[in-house]
């Protein structure tokens, strides 16, 4: 019985993570950027900010993120949470971003998601975030 048992949850459990969205479209209306000058943060209003995550792979931990439409797609690493996954890019220059999409929320249909990038402009800090949503698609 609990072989059986077992083989039941690994069934539902297989079969809940084929239900998983294989691409999101994101947005992201409100953030904030700061920058790092003359030993202090400054805060601004940041622009923006929309991209898809598509070939979403979990079980590979894999993905990747499209900046704008026909641009090259950037690959991202997957890290799996509690009611939420992690998409976490290093870019380039070694510099970090990172987009937590959580589970849908029933009332909006949309998955809420929060967006963070560390980097450095002529070496001085820069970390945007931003709050926004994702789309399944």
């Amino acid at each position: 019985m609990a072989v059986a048992s077992a083989a039941m949850l690994g069934g539902i459990g297989a079969a809940m993570a084929q239900e998983e969205p294989k691409a999101f479209a994101c947005t992201f209306d409100a953030g904030t950027v700061a920058t790092y000058d003359k030993g202090a943060f400054r805060k601004e209003a940041a622009a923006k900010l929309a991209f898809d995550l598509v070939d979403i792979n979990l079980d590979g931990q894999s993905a990747k993120l499209v900046a704008s439409a026909g641009a090259e797609a950037g690959t991202v690493r997957v890290v799996r949470a509690i009611n939420a996954n992690h998409f976490l890019e290093v870019a380039n220059e070694g510099f970090l971003n990172l987009t937590t999409v959580y589970d849908r929320d029933s009332a909006t249909g949309t998955h809420p998601a929060v967006h963070s990038r560390h980097f450095g402009l002529i070496g001085q800090p820069v970390y945007t975030q931003y709050t926004g949503s994702c789309v399944a698609k």
